[in-house]
């Protein structure tokens, strides 16, 4: 990486939260029990199913989102069965094909700001109901949804809980991506906890990766009969890491004092910054995302000119002259950081 060069591509640049760098030296040379069973992953899983106010779900650690989701989803289905997705969903666009490897179809639907609702869904499945040929089509059984989306928006707890209860009416089962989660725990416009995903999902995880951990996410699963012998699964797909620990220690210290709760705040009040800047300045917003990724359209004779200097991410064509770009800031993003970039924005516009 080049020192004098600004980073907001991602919100996973830096390594670990340093409370959980301090965790891991204090515990360095303590011997444990591998395969998640060591005494931190136990009580990193309590302190989740505490946090969810659900004792019995089943806690599943993993070592990445892209892992999760594929090791998840394709056991929960049967080989005849595909999961309902957005259009822009992540398992959909930037898992290369990690479903369709295990030989799942992706069912993708248009979708507004990265959001599907009840609405669609129910559609979706009424089409597939009547259709007299659909004994040779692959069956809708899962709806994959993510928390935040990959445009930064939020589900209101209104939108889940209508979700939800079309999935309850249709047997379908309801997934949802947390990669970000904590980002949106921590929003203030959010109005879906912790406890309302264990109510109203079959299944969702609890991003770490991206969320101050050094790697990681846990899957919840609040009736863990959905997947009997899953950890033999887990193990199948070469998905369970033989020093637990690691993945325990982490969740543990990021379950403590709330901490996974306050982690994202840092990132939603610098990206608040960003985006007024980018406004004040002249720039439009491809929307508003109340989180911490901010979508813009740059003039692509800027792009050159700010690749020097800022380190972002190229999203996708916008028009001929235009390109869509992304910023995203994460819990250890600094002030002055932002402050440099802002007045390169000001610089360009």
């Amino acid at each position: 990486m080049k020192e004098d060069i600004l980073y907001f591509a991602s919100d996973y640049m830096e390594a670990m939260h340093p409370d959980i760098l301090q965790r891991l030296i204090e515990t360095n040379m303590q011997k444990s029990l591998g395969y998640g069973d060591d005494s931190f992953s136990k009580l990193a899983k309590e302190k989740i199913q505490l946090a969810c106010n659900c004792k019995d779900a089943g806690v599943y650690f993993f070592i990445g989102g892209t892992q999760t989701n594929a090791v998840a989803i394709s056991t929960l289905l049967k080989s005849y069965e595909g999961v309902i997705a957005a259009t822009s969903g992540h398992i959909s666009v930037h898992e290369a094909g990690a479903i369709e490897l295990r030989g799942h179809k992706v069912l993708t639907l248009a979708d507004r700001e990265g959001k599907l609702s009840a609405e669609q869904i129910k559609s979706c499945v009424d089409t597939f109901n009547n259709d007299g040929n659909k004994t040779h089509m692959v069956f809708p059984r899962i709806v994959y949804i993510s928390q935040p989306t990959e445009y930064g928006t939020l589900y209101s707890i209104e939108e889940l809980t209508k979700i939800s209860d079309v999935c309850k009416q249709n047997d379908l089962l309801l997934y949802v991506d947390g990669a970000r989660l904590a980002y949106a725990l921590a929003c203030e416009k959010n109005t879906i906890s912790l406890q309302d995903l264990a109510a109203l999902c079959d299944a969702f995880y609890i991003g770490g990766t991206k969320c101050g951990a050094m790697l990681g996410e846990a899957l919840v699963v609040p009736n863990p009969k959905l997947l009997p012998n899953f950890f033999t699964v887990m193990k199948q797909e070469g998905s369970v890491l033989a020093k637990g620990r690691l993945l325990g220690i982490q969740f543990d210290t990021l379950f403590t004092d709330d901490l996974y709760l306050k982690i994202g705040k840092n990132a939603l009040v610098l990206a608040d910054k960003i985006k007024t800047a980018l406004v004040d300045n002249g720039y439009k917003l491809y929307l508003d995302s109340p989180t911490n990724q901010i979508f813009t359209i740059i003039d692509n004779s800027k792009l050159e000119s700010l690749s020097q200097k800022v380190c972002f991410s190229l999203w996708e064509k916008y028009d001929d002259t235009h390109t869509l770009i992304r910023f995203a800031t994460d819990w250890a993003t600094k002030e002055s950081d932002v402050d440099k970039l802002i007045e390169i924005i000001k610089n360009l516009a």
